[in-house]
Order: structure tokens, then sequence, then C-alpha cells
């Protein structure tokens, strides 16, 4: 219950920032270096020629840094890192929100990983100021994930490891899409936060997961990234299914997904949809939230879930 309220907090603070800033908020000064490479933001950074100490500001940018074998130069994540399980015992600079300048600047990092939708634009012009490269990701859609690992296994000079990973990433989504071909589409709601109520809009790579498990997002037309909706309008749409993401192990989320049903069946407007009903509420892992390698091991999940019968 600890590690899912966790992982919770996490993704409200990354939907308050994604709400109110964007990508032409992560601009500033760069300390000078021997490279210079243009970040998913847009901005040009200057970077040593060798990354040997790297400082992760996300939880989906310290797994992906450990997919490519580079965790020897890890030597600073958020509080939230909590994957792998030896991402806990790296040294904390504080929370994705609020990381402390103080803590990173005294660990010495040659670059630090941020993310357009999960960190603050002080934070990392705060960083920038005091001579520390700050390199933005921002991906919004499954195809940007991948192009992350490129660029992240690029700026750490890991383009092979990169290469491989990302490859066989593609490969999944590729069998995935053909076994899909054929089926029809359940309308979803993804409920990302009840109160108010959260779902994923086009501009969040969570809608293109979705569709690539074969669901069709109520709210994918929605021109933000994380789009409030009233309770009403989402009953007006009657989606076929109700997704919630849920920290923990199969079994744990088998026991959370009756719990939701049961609790869905007795709370206020909530149990005038059909999917409550019918008995169409799904739970998947919360690594559906994080574009990192993980997110493709939740998209084969939810496609399971979703059409049983192609499986």
């Amino acid at each position: 219950m600890r590690e899912n309220f966790r992982t919770s907090l996490w993704l409200a603070l990354a939907l308050v920032l994604a709400l109110k800033a964007g990508p032409e908020l992560l601009a500033g000064p760069v300390a000078l270096a021997a490279r210079q490479v243009t970040d998913e933001a847009g901005r040009s950074v200057r970077l040593p020629e060798r990354i040997e100490r790297v400082i992760s500001l996300a939880p989906n940018l310290t797994e992906i840094i450990y997919a490519l074998g580079a965790e020897n130069r890890l030597v600073g994540v958020t509080d939230y890192c909590d994957f792998p399980e030896a991402a806990r015992a790296k040294p904390r600079v504080g929370s994705v929100l609020s990381p402390s300048a103080e803590q990173i600047v005294a660990l010495k990092p040659d670059l630090v990983l941020a993310t357009v939708a999960g960190n603050r634009a002080e934070s990392v012009a705060t960083l920038e100021r005091l001579g520390v490269p700050v390199y933005a990701t921002n991906p919004r859609s499954v195809d940007d994930v991948l192009a992350s690992i490129l660029h992240v296994g690029d700026v750490l000079g890991e383009e092979q490891a990169a290469l491989r990973l990302a490859s066989d990433l593609r490969h999944r989504l590729d069998a995935l899409g053909r076994r899909l071909a054929d089926v029809s589409l359940p309308r979803v709601l993804f409920v990302v936060w009840e109160e108010p109520l959260i779902s994923a809009g086009r501009e969040s790579f969570l809608t293109d997961a979705i569709a690539r498990a074969g669901g069709q997002s109520i709210t994918a037309t929605f021109s933000a990234a994380w789009p409030r909706l009233s309770l009403e309008a989402a009953l007006e749409e009657q989606p076929d299914f109700l997704i919630f993401a849920y920290h923990g192990s199969p079994a744990e989320k088998a026991a959370e997904r009756s719990l939701r049903q049961a609790q869905l069946k007795h709370k206020p407007g909530w149990r005038e949809f059909r999917a409550v009903r019918q008995g169409k509420v799904i739970v998947v892992s919360d690594t559906i939230n994080r574009p990192s390698p993980r997110l493709f091991d939740a998209m084969e999940e939810l496609a399971r879930t979703l059409h049983p019968e192609v499986f």
C-alpha cells in the first residue's frame, strides 16, 4: 500500500506540472562543455564528451539507465525511483517535484536527466545556473518512448545497448499489433485520478499505449495531456471498461480489482457506469504510467485483459 501511494503521488505531481507547464518553460543557460546536443524539449545542451556521473530526476529515466547497463554511472536518483530494487540503494536527491540542488551539486554530476512532464522548470533553471547540464525527455507517444531510449543511450555513450533495447521493444510492439490487427476496439476510460476525475488526452503517451493494447480511450481527442472531466461527462460516454493502475503483484492486483469493483458499486455516480454493473473493471500494473521499457509489459498485460480471445 505504501509503494502504491508513493507511485500515485509521483504521478499526481507530474500531472499538476503537465497541466501548468510545457517544453518551452525548460529553457536557460548551460555551462560550456565538449559537445552540444538538442534535447526533447528543443533545448541546446552542452555536455562533456564522456558522461561518467549522471543523476536521474524521474523513475522512468532511472529504469532506462539500468536497462542500458549504465547503472554504475548513476550517482543519484529521486525518492520515487524504486525499480529495479538496486536503485533504492542509490543516493537520494529528493522528490521529482522538488529535488535538492545542493545534494545534486554535491554529487558532482556530468549530466542530470529530467522530464518535461515531471520536473519543474525552476529546478532545471537552478541547476543550469549552477553549471550542471540538464537533458530533458518529453515522450508523448509509444514511439517517443523508444526514441527517448535511443536519445538517452546517445548522451550516455551507450548507443549499441540502446539500439538493442529499442529494437527488442519494437519487435514486441509489432508482434502485439499483428495479434490485435482484426479485433474490435472497446471504448475505455483510464482513471488516472478519481477526485477530480483525470484521464489521459491526446498529448499523453498513455493514450497511445491504450490504443496499442487494443483499446479506444474516450478521452483520446482531449487536447491536454492529462485532462480533467466531470463524472457526468464520463457517464454520458458509457465506456465498455474502466481501467485503473495499481502497484503490486498479480495476486494483489486481483484483490484490488475485487475491492474497487465492490466500492464502485456503492459509490454515487460511479455505480451508474454500465462497466461497473457488468463487472468490467480492469486493474493493470502501474508501470503503464511510466514511459520506460516496462511500459511494453503493461501494454501486453492490458491487451490480454481486453482481448483474451486472441491470446
